[in-house]
């Protein structure tokens, strides 16, 4: 069984082509030890081979998780052959990853992607010379049109299944040369024991690299040597060792350009990029143009398509339900065991596959703006603004997703570069209103403030926003303090949704969240169910004030009576709230004895408007649902950071929750 590795920049066609060679034969799991996301496929056509996707990056440096995990897993698990695609129309740029693959000595094609654009625009490669130049094989290709994929596959096999290393591993002359040869003689044992490639590793510690300074275990007279050639080339070069080494670099590629590429002209797309950038990009249009963008994608999402979706499969699931309610009356099954399959999984799980095809539907269109090149340009505007709180640009795109939901939110998160960022993150995507709150929202306001339900609602998104900035201010000056990592991104050229591609990015995202959230959920609203049905002799109640789940909500009212709200009927519907927050509106309907319909009225035996508002931004702010809290546990990695997210969210909201209350009781 052959295992290649795909490697490339961002945004240079790598997704595309890992899915034309994947099909549908495509597996998501992680990187061994790491949460950052592995995409793995059988490559079709080929029984015995298969492909991982590697994260997209500009170079081995081990500063990014991108980086870290790339490098990693070439070097720890050492695929039979890697398959580096590189986009002809910037060749330069891309080409500077490629010479750090070569120092690995794993078999390797070069994938020549976008040629169509290059020529379309008076540009050419001379391929058989740069092949000869890198020393590895050169394939041109062409992924949207299926363009010598089978060459590219069949090259690929072939150097793999010889062993074939790249023919060509020294790119450098003078002090440069002299240096990491020398570096070369002092690790050769140390490297050869490592199981890593000399050469590459001499770059690295030439280039002052820690990580593998600890994993060649030198000891300080070998150290002290290194340095010493270090510095007798800084001092000849008359620069650092790390520019030393980027200059010899790109001095090479540029001999190698000069010799093989005829440089194109300005591209169409290139200038219809620019004239677009010139209003989407703009400091006046950024932020107007994005709001305006997010605000169709919402209003497509929870109005005009997925709300309507949404109606079709909580009719579906309402019929589904009445069908086996009376088959299961019909074969006169045991009462329990009937409410536990009627009034737990299906009320349960119901309540979370109803918002399926909304997740479905937003998944679509992020999707969408992911393809066309859109989300690399929000993450570039919002860069300037998240800096002032401790993150980079990087981290909206999380944000962004938490108003759809906050478990692909957080899994979104494996993107970022550092851990500091990641889990800073993780800590302010809750604060975005996730759709799963609307409910909430719309009976609270309908039944208090009808004249001002839009604005009320309005001010709860905002307030979440606010509030997410203040707690990151918070969190920069005291548990995270220090700089988010240097934000290095390109900015690609806007082109039309590949649909193949848009599917398929939706279906990941949109069966990851169905598995993962349906999966606890289950579990989840039978333990709910088991609580409600059950008193603390585990006899069978008929009413919910005698159960386990009432015990519990007494036990804890007497917290909210600061901020509110004491009835303990609040408070067990805000505990089941915890596995589902659409649970809080079904539990308050349980728990009064009243129906959907009449729980509005209901409401003001239990709330005044003040109280009420109180009860909303709790609501918005407190801990975030089990399957979340789920994702946010695999995320991090340990249950101490899972509970501090809990107590900070929960802490966070009462405290807000407390100031609302108090400071209206002084105008009310």
């Amino acid at each position: 069984m052959m295992r290649f590795a795909l490697a490339g920049n961002q945004n240079s066609g790598k997704t595309t082509l890992f899915n034309q060679l994947t099909g549908l034969n495509q597996h998501v799991g992680n990187f061994p030890g790491v949460t950052v996301e592995q995409k793995s496929g059988d490559i079709t056509g080929y029984k015995d081979a298969s492909i991982v996707d590697l994260p997209g990056i500009y170079s081995l440096s081990p500063y990014t998780n991108e980086e870290i995990v790339t490098r990693d897993f070439l070097l720890k698990q050492k695929p039979d052959g890697i398959i580096n695609i590189v986009d002809a129309t910037c060749i330069e740029r891309s080409l500077y990853l490629t010479m750090q693959l070569i120092e690995l000595q794993i078999p390797i094609v070069l994938a020549l992607n976008m040629m169509e654009q290059l020529q379309a625009n008076k540009g050419s490669i001379d391929i058989q010379q740069l092949s000869v130049a890198l020393g590895i094989p050169v394939v041109p290709i062409s992924p949207i049109k299926k363009h010598g994929l089978g060459e590219l596959m069949e090259k690929a096999a072939e150097t793999a299944r010889a062993r074939k290393k790249p023919e060509r591993i020294d790119f450098c002359s003078g002090p440069v040369h002299r240096s990491i040869h020398a570096i070369v003689h002092l690790i050769e044992d140390h490297a050869q024991n490592q199981s890593i490639p000399t050469r590459f590793a001499a770059t690295k510690l030439a280039e002052g690299d820690e990580p593998m300074l600890k994993i060649l275990s030198l000891d300080e007279n070998e150290i002290d040597m290194i340095e010493h050639a270090v510095k007798e080339m800084e001092t000849e070069m008359r620069t650092d060792r790390q520019a030393a080494i980027v200059d010899m670099r790109y001095q090479f590629i540029d001999d190698v350009c000069k010799k093989c590429v005829v440089k194109p002209k300005e591209s169409r797309e290139s200038r219809r990029t620019d004239v677009i950038d010139s209003v989407l990009t703009s400091k006046m249009w950024a932020f107007p143009s994005f709001l305006g963008i997010m605000l169709l994608v919402f209003w497509l999402t929870f109005g005009v398509i997925g709300n309507g979706l949404s109606e079709l499969m909580q009719i579906g699931l309402n019929n589904l339900s009445n069908i086996v309610d009376r088959a299961l009356t019909a074969y006169g099954l045991n009462p329990v065991v009937h409410s536990l399959i009627i009034n737990g999984i299906f009320t349960g799980v119901g309540a979370v596959l109803m918002f399926v095809p909304i997740i479905v539907v937003l998944f679509l269109f992020l999707s969408m703006l992911e393809d066309s090149g859109y989300m690399a340009r929000i993450a570039y505007i919002m860069d300037k603004p998240l800096r002032k709180i401790g993150l980079s640009g990087r981290s909206f795109v999380p944000m962004l997703m938490g108003f759809g939901c906050t478990v692909p939110a957080v899994m979104a998160t494996r993107t970022l570069s550092s851990k500091r960022d990641k889990k800073m993150t993780i800590l302010l995507t809750p604060f975005m209103s996730c759709s799963a709150k609307l409910p909430i929202y719309a009976l609270f306001t309908a039944a208090f403030f009808p004249k001002y339900q839009a604005l009320v609602i309005m001010a709860l998104y905002v307030a979440g926003l606010v509030l997410g900035v203040l707690s990151g201010f918070i969190l920069k000056m005291t548990i995270f303090k220090g700089a988010p990592v240097p934000f290095v991104m390109e900015l690609p050229v806007y082109r039309f949704p590949s649909a193949k591609t848009t599917l398929l990015l939706m279906w990941e995202k949109a069966k990851d969240f169905i598995q993962r959230a349906f999966t606890v959920i289950f579990a989840a609203t039978i333990i709910i169910w088991f609580l409600q049905s059950f008193d603390l002799r585990l006899n069978h109640v008929t009413d919910g004030v005698n159960s386990i789940l009432a015990s519990i909500g007494h036990l804890i009212s007497d917290i909210f009576i600061p901020i509110g709200f004491s009835d303990w009927r609040v408070s067990t519907a805000l505990i089941t709230g915890f596995t589902a927050k659409e649970a809080v509106i079904s539990t308050l309907a349980i728990l009064t004895g009243a129906s959907i319909a009449d729980i509005g009225n209901t409401l003001h035996t239990l709330f005044s408007p003040l109280s009420a508002f109180s009860f909303l931004v709790f609501t918005l702010l407190y801990t975030p649902c089990v399957a979340a809290i789920a994702t946010v546990r695999r995320e991090i990695g340990n249950l101490k950071g899972t509970f501090f997210v809990i107590l900070y969210q929960t802490g966070f909201a009462w405290l807000v929750a407390f100031c609302v209350y108090r400071v209206g009781r002084l105008f009310i």
